[in-house]
């Protein structure tokens, strides 16, 4: 899986979520429950994660950058690219 979008907040992840799972991507969202029971846990683990498979990451990019601001992960490369198993 490929982290597509990430942060401290869940309602904002849960958001992005829901916009790729609405336009037919597979996405999921990783690290949420834990970092919302362990205090500073979200910042150890880069906050909360939303993934698509890594066949779908430039698609899925793309098509948050269309979205418009403050959904646009291309500013923060080591986020877009990152690997999550």
């Amino acid at each position: 899986m490929k982290t597509v979008f990430s942060s401290f907040n869940s309602a904002e992840a849960q958001l992005v979520w829901s916009r790729l799972d609405a336009a037919g991507f597979p996405a999921e969202v990783a690290n949420e429950i834990t970092s919302m029971t362990m205090e500073g846990y979200s910042l150890a683990a880069g906050g909360i994660l939303v993934q698509v498979p890594d066949d779908r990451e430039a698609e899925a990019l793309l098509f948050l950058k269309d979205q418009g601001p403050g959904l646009d992960p291309g500013n923060d490369e080591e986020t877009a690219s990152r690997d999550r198993d």
